[in-house]
């Protein structure tokens, strides 16, 4: 190979190659070869091997990564990133250190492939050679007439310095400013090329992998937040129409068309949002998700649409027989984006979904949009369960931004929430015969002051910051199927307003509110309302403006200050945390400095989150104008993910807290605490050597109990405390109390029990060997669910799992599984198996079915590994179903 030629001024640059997350040192530089220059890359670790060349043409390609900028910035020498890809060489990733050197030496290369360009016959320009690559902003990276950098040919005879003014000059002058940020505290980032869900691990010189991290990056993120600050500046509001509509349709199929519930408005509305409750009453549905009647109801929307207009689905999410369909006109699908679904179960273990909530969250020009469909825990005198219910949907539903490091979204988080359903919530009268008297007298507003949510609300238990509109019609529940009659079956339900929208924001106003008798397929009447919505639509011209005058402000801001935090404190102890008992201390933040800082919780070196899992900040990230303040809420919260290692003593409550200030220092919050052991999340090994109750149990011997049954694995040895228990006293006081009181309860294992009786009970049995459990019927039976659900090993271990599954298909094979189980789960077993097959001698009282209790404590008993969790297949669920439907069948004979 020839020497480079030294006419081509800057030959060479040492860095590293990345390959398959290994880092190679090597050295790039400029050669020829038959006349023609190339790229001779000298591995370092290769000191003997011929290096590679990879020669400059008319197909070679040669890319710097930018860092994700808005506006140019550097102040330091960052080094560079540079990708290289020959026309028969894959693309290779090479990380320079010395950033001014190579500039100079990728000046060189452009140089090199543009004289070859001019020398060979004429072809179309390649659009990826050299160029600099300006990721997420669009329209940012637009070149100038006089390079294909933006900037001189001549650029390497430039000064570092000059080379910055340059750029910095050049991105002020010609970039167009990013998409218009959605307000403050609702702010949704883009989702960034090449991002992973999976959260980035933090090593020591990675900490700017959490956004905004980079220097260019941070000043991103607070011109956005200004921006938004500022919205009323260059938005202007739009009127459109949104068509809500709810229906409970009992489980049937269509059998008519929509169009009375879905065209009652001559104008066509511009989007619909329609939600449907009890869509599929089958097991099948409330079990493995599947169901016929989605696509029923689908095509039955589809064809009921608005005639005078052409829509398009939008989104569509089912949670068993809760879904939400948005359609919106074909020439708004542009203005739409950042779409997002979620669904929030909040049946038994707050997990089933045969109650619960669904959602679709979506911006809208500059609008953003919840639409939430609920359907709430029935009966009369269960309206603190449906008060529940709703504070269950606004706590858990939240929508994952693709950038993890990101907050999440909440419900509340949106200009515009609108909330519909079946959300049951009765009369306070008992007497059907008084409130149809009352309803045939059209005195609906004496009746509606009888009206549960209405109540509610006033109280300000549930929906406290919606609205709703007047009701000017009748009670849309209950009805005999197929009719207009009120119901005339047994149970002669007292008629009541189930079916309801409510709504929360600003600039909504609705147009009507009302029922739909027409349609009779189900026990309910379909509801719909019309609103008109005032939506922000960005005026470009004065975006702009607003954009460039926040540029100069913050470029003369930065310059003159750095940003400031003022703590209100800095260490805070948490007494006696308890199992699934939420403890919050809050502090304040102030901004002290003078100018607007972003604040983020981060994680701590060589930690992939900013904390422990029982632990969270809220907001964990924020930005704070001068003199503002806000508040920041500890939440300690011990769940089944974190009970086992705090029981056994390997995790306690303390922890410490980065607070990262950009631009500015960290800020070390200290988390300490007491932590109350649980029998919940304690294995039955040790349990059954416990005679007394866990919190009377010194914590060495809690520690000592749980080594020693690591270290004798599953052997029966029944030494060191005695003879162990043949089963936890725990699981015989739950057991023992159903079976004594709740054979003939109601949809037992399918009402979820209070939170505050389950705390009561979980407080019980950690202090005490009590004679009753205190509680309802349904909370006892929540309560052992959870106590099997938080078992560091399941009944049947983890390593019979794949067994249970391979032998399922033969009841005489699950009994030998069975056999091999340790002493103490195998007793469990057995005892469980029992107690549920007299449960279901009662299924008429209690309905409880063999599928739906095979499908419930299969999940519990016979849990897939851990690393096997994410890739159980519906067919190994179905396996491990009918692995228990032979015990619940036939018995259990030895």
């Amino acid at each position: 190979m020839e020497p480079p030629a030294a006419a081509w001024g800057l030959l060479s640059v040492a860095g590293t190659e990345v390959r398959a997350g290994r880092r190679e040192p090597c050295v790039l530089s400029l050669g020829r070869r038959s006349g023609r220059y190339g790229i001779v890359i000298h591995s370092q670790e290769k000191e003997n091997s011929d290096p590679d060349y990879i020669p400059i043409n008319s197909r070679f390609k040669c890319v710097q990564e930018a860092e994700e900028t808005l506006l140019i910035d550097i102040a330091t020498n960052t080094g560079c990133k540079v990708r290289i890809q020959g026309d028969e060489t894959a693309e290779r990733l090479f990380e320079i250190p010395d950033e001014e050197r190579c500039l100079g030496f990728l000046s060189e290369v452009q140089s090199i492939q543009e004289a070859h360009l001019k020398a060979s016959l004429p072809e179309p320009k390649d659009s990826a050679s050299w160029h600099q690559v300006e990721k997420n902003l669009p329209g940012l990276s637009q070149a100038s007439s006089s390079g294909t950098l933006g900037f001189e040919d001549d650029f390497s005879a430039l000064s570092l310095e000059e080379k910055r003014n340059m750029q910095n000059h050049q991105t002020g002058s010609r970039r167009e400013p990013p998409p218009p940020p959605v307000p403050q505290n609702r702010q949704f980032h883009r989702e960034k090329e090449g991002t992973s869900r999976d959260q980035p691990k933090v090593t020591n010189t990675m900490r700017k992998m959490f956004l905004p991290s980079t220097q260019s990056g941070q000043r991103e993120g607070l011109i956005k937040h200004v921006l938004a600050k500022k919205e009323k500046a260059y938005v202007n509001l739009y009127n459109f129409r949104f068509f809500v509509g709810t229906w409970n349709v009992n489980g049937q199929s269509p059998d008519s068309s929509l169009e009375p519930w879905l065209v009652c408005d001559t104008e066509p509305p511009d989007f619909y949002c329609i939600g449907f409750q009890e869509l599929d009453l089958s097991t099948e549905a409330f079990f493995y998700f599947d169901s016929a009647k989605e696509q029923e109801w689908l095509a039955a929307v589809e064809k009921s649409l608005h005639p005078q207009a052409k829509y398009k689905k939008v989104q569509m999410v089912r949670l068993v027989g809760m879904m939400l369909l948005i359609f919106a006109k074909k020439d708004q699908l542009s203005n739409i984006r950042e779409i997002m679904t979620e669904s929030v179960g909040t049946g038994i273990m707050g997990k089933m979904g045969n109650k619960g909530g669904v959602a679709v969250r979506f911006v809208f020009h500059n609008t953003t949009f919840c639409i939430v469909n609920s359907h709430l825990a029935a009966h009369v005198e269960d309206f603190e369960r449906r008060n529940q219910d709703y504070k269950d949907i606004c706590a858990r539903m939240s929508f994952v931004t693709p950038d993890d490091s990101l907050p999440q979204l909440n419900i509340m988080k949106h200009d515009v929430v609108i909330w519909l359903g079946d959300l049951n919530y009765r009369l306070c009268l008992p007497d059907a015969s008084e409130v149809k008297a009352l309803i045939s007298k059209k005195e609906l507003q004496k009746l509606l002051t009888y009206d549960q949510l209405n109540i509610q609300r006033t109280q300000k238990k549930a929906f406290a910051d919606f609205t709703e509109g007047e009701i000017k019609f009748i009670p849309t529940y209950k009805y005999d199927s197929k009719t207009d009659r009120w119901d005339s079956s047994g149970k002669c339900r007292v008629p009541a307003w189930c079916d309801r929208i409510l709504w929360r924001g600003g600039n909504i106003n609705q147009l009507r509110y009302c029922s739909h008798m027409d349609l009779k397929t189900s026990d309910h009447k379909p509801v719909s309302a019309l609103f008109r919505i005032g939506v922000k639509v960005v005026d470009e011209q004065k975006y702009r403006k607003l954009f460039e005058d926040i540029v100069r402000i913050m470029d003369r801001m930065e310059n003159d200050f750095l940003p400031s935090l003022e703590l209100s404190g800095r260490e805070f102890e948490f007494e006696n945390v308890k199992f699934r008992q939420l403890q919050k201390q809050k502090f304040q933040i102030t901004n002290n400095g003078q100018v607007t800082c972003h604040f983020s919780f981060i994680p701590k070196l060589n930690d992939s989150h900013y904390c422990k899992p029982w632990l969270r900040a809220e907001p964990c990230e924020g930005y704070l104008e001068p003199d503002e303040s806000m508040d920041i809420s500890l939440d300690v919260y011990v769940s089944k993910d974190s009970v086992t290692l705090l029981n056994s003593g390997e995790d306690k409550i303390e922890d410490i807290l980065v607070l990262h200030l950009d631009r500015g220092k960290d800020y070390f919050l200290t988390i300490s605490g007491t932590y109350l052991p649980s029998c919940f999340g304690t294995s039955l090994e040790a349990l059954c050597r416990m005679r007394r109750p866990i919190r009377e149990v010194p914590v060495t011997k809690l520690i000592d109990l749980e080594k020693s049954v690591l270290q004798m694995g599953s052997l029966d040895s029944e030494e060191a405390s005695g003879m162990p228990l043949q089963v936890p006293k725990e699981i015989w006081l739950l057991v023992d109390h159903l079976f004594k009181h709740a054979c003939h309860q109601e949809d037992l294992f399918q009402t979820p029990g209070m939170q505050e009786e389950l705390e009561q009970i979980i407080d019980c049995l950690d202090t005490s060997i009590p004679e009753t459990i205190p509680g309802s019927n349904h909370s006892v039976a929540e309560a052992l669910l959870i106590f099997l659900e938080a078992l560091p090993e399941p009944v049947i271990c983890y390593e019979l799992y794949q067994r249970c599954l391979d032998w399922s298909h033969n009841s005489r094979l699950c009994r030998q599984v069975i056999f091999q189980l340790p002493r103490c789960h195998r007793s469990v077993f057995r005892y469980l198996m029992s107690f549920l097959r007299e449960l279901l001698r009662y299924s008429e009282d209690n309905n409880v079915s063999v599928a739906m209790i095979a499908a419930l404590f299969s999940s519990l008993l016979l849990r897939p590994p851990p690393n096997l969790m994410a890739k159980q297949t519906q067919q190994d669920r179905q396996r491990a179903i009918n692995f228990l439907y032979s015990f619940l069948l036939a018995g259990d004979e030895e």
